[in-house]
């Protein structure tokens, strides 16, 4: 339908009284979160706060090498915040791109403006490929098609005329016309949903709830710990030269090694790593904890339009009716139509794909008559060759043998278009007339070629996936029967359940789904999670945004609305289905790498409270125990050695290692039933050969002596926890292995100079750069091994710790019902 007067739109002065009074098209942010979100979210957490406490304690003895352990303060907030603020760029750069300058008529002239200028009232100009941006009413309409996919998921292109309603997030793709804006700013429907979604939503993580946990109880553990930790060592009378700087840096030793500092910061490492990798697949997360997501997920809620499909038809093949014609003809003709089409749908484009004109010459075009839904045929008269129309067969031949089979084939879910020859001119009054059936031109959507095997992948993991579309069932189970899932039947969402129990059962059951309303896969979503899944999402449509944002880990496409993007913590960036394999494989090895180290840092927390609490204890003045007391063995630098050589190396190595093993729920409780019984060991043989060999009224010398010996039994069992968790053992793990052992034993080996003194003493500006290299076991990590029987005591305690934790190792193995292994077979995990 074509209208006939133009209106003038708005004048100026109008414009004016709508801005003022607020009557504008005011849009909610691009992305979801906001830079100070990020930057907060990752500055000021509870693991900072722990240590930047104890960094200001450190510093203000002046030992500057012993607060080393504060840079972690730095690393743990930029590795997060910089991917993130990363992925808010590279969203909020899309959604510029994405977003069209409308043309408005106003004063009877038409001008661009930015959307955000648009006035309530406003008449707004649209053409081909014009994205409609505010709600609003057709008042003039010249074969007028509008895409409502990203509203709908219905694929099927929308004739408008004078006084249908448009909604923002369509776009148009046929003809042109205009409409006036009757809903702007938050009223329009695309604003009012992304209103609705615009919190962004953390990604649930297990792994990061677990550290969370650990953390929440270490800062409850450490207040009483810490308070009988300052008491006991402020008041020791064992060295009467103890200065106030000695005894800060031996509190500080007591309470650096109870926070699992590392753990985060290796957690945001490892994470970040598989961000990186996944970017190289144009794979785009928003958050870290994102890759951790669909490693977990059991149900994967594929849309069908945009994720199984792509946009646009294929040809499929012909059936031939004239027997004068034949294929090769057909093909010519068909060439010919399409060439003849200045804006091609898609399902000519599909014919111009296949047909190609080539060398031919272009036939001369005397009429010409484009597609519209109302008519459902195109056409063209050619010079000397004819008028040929191209159709629905039910249209152009009704009741014929021709339309009966089109049906017939129809049913099956492909597009079918008749091709035939009429005696008049297309752009006739009386067109098409009589119709000669020549051809059934037979059409399938696009199915993504990678989407079959990314489904086969899906299900060999035990991934459930449903796909859910807004298109019919039949077209749907089509495109299923394409992806070789024939065993499933389509069911019609208008037919689900009200009941809210009846509904998830059948959602549950099933697995391919058509005419799903937007608010239908918001309650598939709840359903599904209702039933003890954890539940993945995609979609590019605004009519996905609240289920994606409902859902435990959301998908977007990188072409689909900004609003998708906005809220989804995925986003791939190429359309690419098939790159979800690559994020489950990433997560998965997140996963078990740092469920891997995560019990380095639970056994050196938890043996660092206990030993604590034990010298605590022994210093009471209760009758029974000795009347000197004990100060705590070691200073930071001896936790950071400790943290170095037996956590820190090996762990950054084995977080980025391969690991094909699934995801499973109970993080917590596996790192706990190995860590919790490993720290006591360890934390009891520390203590018990401190208490063999610290003298009562040791030198400062003998209190040096006796903690080095105590640091090797340390180092023995923390290197052992570094030993089991390695297994199964792999070339390149056993190098990891024997080189941090080296490490150590050449820290302990070098040279000792009783003359140079200790600690402070002993520091590089004091000594030189060459005496502070070759004694570097005494001036940077104040060690002094010098004493045998020391050393050999605290040797055989060193072994009863690795006994302990090696048995530990297999009785948890033995709990846990998994078969242990010591080497890897054929490079196996």
């Amino acid at each position: 339908m074509t209208s006939t007067v133009l209106e003038r739109g708005l004048s100026s002065a109008e414009v004016a009284e709508r801005i003022a009074a607020g009557q504008v098209n005011t849009l909610p942010p691009r992305s979801g979160r906001t830079t100070w979100d990020i930057v907060k979210a990752n500055v000021f957490t509870r693991i900072n706060f722990l240590l930047m406490v104890l960094f200001v304690m450190v510093i203000s003895t002046g030992a500057l090498f012993n607060a080393l352990f504060g840079c972690l303060i730095i690393f743990n907030s930029i590795v997060g915040m910089l991917q993130e603020l990363k992925a808010k760029k590279t969203l909020d750069n899309l959604a510029v791109i994405s977003e069209g300058k409308p043309t408005v008529r106003r004063d009877g002239e038409s001008v661009q403006i930015q959307r955000e200028e648009i006035v309530l009232g406003d008449l707004i100009e649209i053409g081909p490929g014009d994205q409609i941006v505010v709600d609003g009413d057709v008042v003039e309409a010249s074969y007028l098609e509008v895409d409502e996919s990203l509203l709908t998921g219905e694929s099927d292109a929308i004739n408008k005329e004078v006084g249908s309603h448009l909604m923002s997030g369509s776009h148009v793709i046929a003809g042109v016309g205009a409409f006036r804006a009757t809903k702007v700013g938050p009223d329009s429907y695309a604003a009012q949903i992304t209103a609705e979604a615009n919190k962004f939503s953390l990604t649930k993580s297990e792994l990061q709830g677990g550290i969370n946990f650990i953390l929440k109880l270490i800062t409850w553990l450490m207040v009483p710990v810490a308070i009988v930790t300052v008491w006991g060592q402020w008041n020791i009378g064992g060295e009467e030269d103890a200065t106030w700087q000695s005894i800060v840096l031996r509190i500080s030793g007591a309470l650096v090694p109870m926070v699992p500092e590392g753990l985060v910061l290796l957690t945001s490492l490892a994470f970040a790593a598989g961000v990186v990798r996944l970017s190289r697949q144009s794979v785009l997360i928003q958050e870290l904890p994102a890759i951790e997501g669909l490693a977990r997920v059991d149900v994967v809620c594929a849309d069908k339009t945009g994720t199984l499909t792509e946009n646009g038809m294929k040809f499929a093949e012909l059936q031939l009716f004239a027997d004068e014609l034949d294929e090769p003809a057909i093909g010519r003709v068909l060439a010919q139509l399409a060439a003849s089409d200045p804006r091609p749908n898609a399902s000519m484009q599909a014919i111009a794909d296949e047909f190609s004109l080539g060398d031919a010459e272009p036939w001369q075009i005397t009429a010409l008559a484009p597609f519209t839904s109302a008519k459902k045929w195109s056409g063209a008269s050619f010079d000397g060759h004819g008028s040929w129309v191209l159709g629905a067969a039910d249209i152009l031949v009704p009741g014929s043998g021709a339309a009966t089979e089109a049906e017939g084939i129809g049913a099956e879910g492909r597009r079918v278009l008749l091709l035939g020859q009429t005696a008049a001119q297309v752009d006739a009054v009386d067109a098409p007339g009589a119709v000669t059936p020549v051809a059934l031109v037979i059409l399938d959507q696009r199915v993504r070629p990678e989407a079959r095997d990314t489904l086969a992948y899906f299900e060999d993991q035990g991934v459930q996936v449903k796909v859910i579309s807004g298109d019919n069932a039949k077209s749907v189970g089509a495109v299923i029967a394409k992806l070789g899932i024939t065993e499933q039947e389509v069911v019609d969402a208008r037919i689900l359940p009200e009941d809210e129990g009846l509904f998830a059962d059948e959602v549950e059951e099933n697995n391919v789904f058509g005419r799903v309303t937007p608010q239908q896969k918001r309650q598939m979503v709840a359903a599904l999670q209702s039933k003890g899944h954890a539940v993945a999402m995609t979609g590019d449509g605004v009519n996905d945004v609240l289920a994606i944002k409902d859902s435990d880990l959301g998908v977007a496409m990188g072409s689909g609305a900004s609003a998708t993007r906005a809220v989804a913590q995925v986003v791939l960036m190429n359309d690419d289905f098939s790159t979800l394999p690559s994020v489950v494989a990433e997560g998965r090895r997140v996963i078990g790498n740092i469920e891997r180290v995560a019990n380095f840092f639970l056994t050196k927390t938890l043996y660092s409270i206990v030993l604590a609490l034990l010298l605590a204890v022994r210093n009471l003045p209760l009758p029974f125990l000795p009347d000197w007391q004990l100060a705590f063995p070691f200073m930071p630098i001896h936790i950071s050695m400790v943290g170095w050589f037996t956590i820190g190396i090996p762990a950054c190595i084995l977080a980025m290692a391969p690991n094909k093993e699934r995801a499973r729920h109970g993080f917590l409780g596996r790192v706990m039933r190995f860590g919790i019984p490993s720290g006591l060991i360890i934390s009891a043989t520390v203590f018990a050969a401190y208490l063999m060999v610290m003298p009562n009224n040791a030198t400062e010398a003998q209190s040096y002596q006796a903690s080095t010996a105590a640091l090797l039994t340390l180092l023995m069992g923390g290197a052992w926890v570094m030993v089991t968790t390695s297994r199964p053992y792999q070339w390149w793990k056993i190098g990891m292995i024997l080189f941090c052992f080296a490490l150590i034993i050449v820290f302990y080996l070098l040279p000792i100079d009783p003359a140079l003194g200790y600690g402070q003493a002993c520091q590089l500006t004091e000594v030189g750069i060459g005496t502070f290299l070759s004694h570097a076991g005494q001036c940077f990590f104040w060690l002094d091994p010098t004493n045998p029987a020391m050393m050999t005591t605290g040797l055989i305690w060193g072994g009863i710790a690795i006994i302990g934790v090696e048995l530990t190792w297999w009785i948890d193995g033995i709990l846990s019902g998994k078969r242990r292994r010591v080497f890897a077979l054929s490079g196996e995990e």
